[in-house]
């Protein structure tokens, strides 16, 4: 490195050395004493990071298949080895920018003087910088540079910036073979439209790659460098074309092209695209699948890797989002309530049951994700809404009971008529609280599997005074509700939500009145199907580096939330919600359903929002129709659902329809699966 850095310095005294002669012919701004003071300024070696040249990189999401959903970056650039570049390109680079590359050291003092004088004596202004010197100047730009100050000094037109350009040239000269600086200058450098680096440059003018540039193609991109603004093909064609044909000329001039080559390249139209452009930045620019997008964000940055890192990483991030079940989803939100209802969002999502991994294959909602008026940003499928998901959650009261015996699958329950004053379901002042049903005229006892699919709401909250509130919050925390342990306010020190339930007895919670995630309840329905086994809902299939190296992704390992003969005997048993009688019956008819499933249809009590959840062994998923206004009012069910003063709306009409017209799709022609038997253990009370 001593060798190295001798080699630079002595470089770098005989530019000087030529700016000094400038000076005393030509006299300007500074002289010997600040020369020196520059001198000892540029004395910062090469930093690892300008040593390694690693440039900021678009990361890429695909969906299941391998297709891209969505880039994310602050730059747009792909980088590609020098062996994907086309020599075109590099030829013309070289033949406009620095006819001098493969003789030079990193600097070229001769250049550099004259373009000193010509500048100090009031001429044209030249560059005299080598490829290897705007490298630098341009990796500290679009690098380095992380604040406007700093970019206004990587550009400023300094002396002393000049000498440190100069020894950083001179000894990277010496650290890397003249491809690997060329492969690094032209995948830095800025071609305007958004496009860093010469394979984004062909992707937005030509559609083609970097490799497969034609010289007329190649010319028009290196011309561009000097002034991307300037030589604008779509703004500027004729200057884009003179300059084009200056490369072509220089190119035929140092005998990189023949004559005829240059004739008929000179002749070429520009051909650019009408609209250069690169691809759209983020999840808004991810269409259908924007929330999904968005929960891989959020899903990554959870798990170590922060959205600053995804845009510029240049990682590929392979997800778990089946494209046919995406295309169902939404299309299915979008029939229901269209995008631009007022007031009304309709949600879906849908996960995969397993013993290994729970995948997320799709998340729709018919808002479209964005920031437009009448857009959504916010995680509408997967972060929890407030209105809560109604009398789904009488799923974990079920569950509770079969766990501590109090009720077996098949044991009849009290159902007390509407009105029916609990000991446990209290007002804000204490007092008991007449808890009402939905409908009149129910049996006064239901077995359990009935009640689950009538759902009275007196049967359920009897059923809680014995098992108690706390183990039934515990339960849902276990199945798969974990954002009730976020804290109910941002305030310091505030009990979660879970915590506030079971501190209160609020014996409410099974009729669902808790902020609810729409895709948490849907890993409800899959750590049933799945024999009891939770698994974090996961969107990611692998994450691997610019180089292709796997990135590893911690996340929360599966675990037996319930004992599997309780989950396959609870799955069982919510089957009857699609027989004649069961909430969700009309719904299920309506689309043609033919297989066995476990569901559940939930409403809350002044209809401003009704949910669904249902499982297969193949697919489990859930709907919520919600309010997503900052004021939300009831809803009435309608063609589409609409906001009104007293809501009709049921968790068995719009909800359920938008599950099973998706479900029907996803599933399509795959086999038809018995739901597991009954567990005897828990068929009967065990006490």
């Amino acid at each position: 490195m001593g060798v190295v850095r001798a080699s630079a310095r002595l470089a770098v005294i005989v530019v000087v050395a030529a700016v000094v002669l400038a000076a005393m012919t030509f006299p300007f701004v500074g002289g010997v004493g600040l020369l020196a003071a520059q001198i000892s300024a540029s004395e910062n070696g090469l930093t690892p990071e300008l040593q390694a040249g690693d440039a900021p990189a678009v990361t890429t999401v695909t969906d299941s298949t391998g297709k891209p959903i969505a880039y994310l970056y602050d730059q747009f650039r792909v980088p590609v080895p020098s062996a994907e570049i086309a020599p075109a390109m590099k030829a013309s680079i070289i033949a406009i920018e620095d006819r001098r590359f493969f003789e030079h050291g990193g600097v070229d003092p001769v250049g550099t003087a004259r373009a000193l004088v010509n500048d100090a004596n009031g001429g044209a202004t030249q560059g005299g910088s080598t490829l290897t010197q705007q490298y630098v100047k341009n990796y500290e730009l679009y690098v380095a540079a992380t604040t406007d100050a700093e970019r206004q000094d990587a550009v400023a037109p300094s002396l002393a910036r000049k000498l440190r350009e100069a020894e950083l040239a001179v000894q990277l000269d010496h650290q890397l073979s003249k491809d690997e600086i060329l492969a690094r200058y032209l995948n830095l450098v800025y071609f305007g439209h958004g496009a860093y680096g010469v394979d984004a440059a062909a992707q937005a003018y030509f559609g083609t790659t970097s490799a497969a540039l034609t010289v007329p193609q190649a010319a028009l991109l290196a011309g561009m460098v000097q002034s991307p603004t300037a030589f604008d093909p779509v703004q500027h064609p004729d200057a884009a074309k003179t300059r084009r044909d200056v490369v072509i000329e220089q190119l035929r001039l140092q005998g990189a092209i023949s004559a005829a080559d240059a004739a008929a390249s000179t002749a070429a139209p520009l051909g650019v695209v009408a609209r250069p452009a690169v691809p759209g930045q983020g999840c808004t620019a991810a269409g259908a699948a924007g929330y999904f997008c968005a929960y891989v964000q959020q899903y990554l940055d959870q798990a170590g890797l922060t959205s600053q890192q995804l845009r510029g990483g240049g990682y590929t991030i392979r997800t778990t989002l089946d494209p046919n079940a995406m295309a169902a989803a939404k299309a299915a939100v979008d029939a229901h309530v269209p995008p631009s209802a007022p007031h009304v969002a309709d949600v879906l999502a849908f996960v995969t049951p397993g013993a290994d991994a729970h995948n997320v294959t799709a998340l729709a909602a018919n808002r479209t994700y964005g920031n437009a008026p009448g857009q959504s940003s916010y995680g509408l499928p997967f972060v929890p809404e407030n209105l809560g998901a109604g009398s789904v959650y009488k799923i974990f009261t079920a569950a509770t009971a079969l766990q501590e015996g109090v009720a077996g699958i098949d044991t009849v329950i009290d159902v007390p008529p509407s009105g029916y004053l609990s000991p446990i379901y209290k007002d804000a002042s204490g007092h008991p609280f007449p808890v009402r049903n939905a409908e009149e005229g129910l049996a006064p006892q239901l077995t359990l599997t009935d009640a689950l699919a009538q759902s009275p709401n007196t049967a359920f909250v009897k059923l809680e005074e014995s098992t108690g509130v706390a183990p039934v919050v515990d339960m849902a925390q276990r199945l798969g509700m974990t954002s009730l342990g976020d804290p109910v306010s941002n305030a310091p020190g505030a009990p979660s939500i879970a915590d506030r339930v079971r501190a209160e007895a609020q014996a409410s919670f099974t009729l669902g009145v808790s902020p609810t995630s729409d895709l948490e309840l849907a890993n409800v329905g899959a750590t049933l199907a799945s024999h009891g086994v939770w698994c974090p809902p996961t969107p990611i299939t692998s994450v691997t580096d610019r180089t292709g190296a796997l990135v590893p992704i911690t996340q929360p390992a599966c675990t037996q939330a319930v004992d599997p003969g309780l989950a396959d005997t609870l799955l069982n048993g919510l089957s009857h919600d699609v027989a004649p009688g069961g909430t969700a019956a009309a719904a299920a008819a309506a689309a043609g359903w033919n297989r066995p499933i476990a569901s559940k249809t939930g409403t809350t009590q002044t209809s401003q929002s009704g949910a669904f959840v249902g499982a297969t062994p193949q697919l489990a998923g859930a709907a919520i129709l919600f309010d997503d206004s900052a004021s939300p009012r009831p809803i009435c069910y309608g063609s589409p659902p609409y906001s009104c003063g007293t809501g009709t709306l049921f968790g068995g009409e719009t909800p359920a329809q938008t599950f099973f017209q998706a479900a029907t799709k996803v599933l399509g022609n795959a086999p038809i699966l018995p739901l597991p038997p009954v567990d005897p253990r828990y068929q009967a009370v065990r006490h």
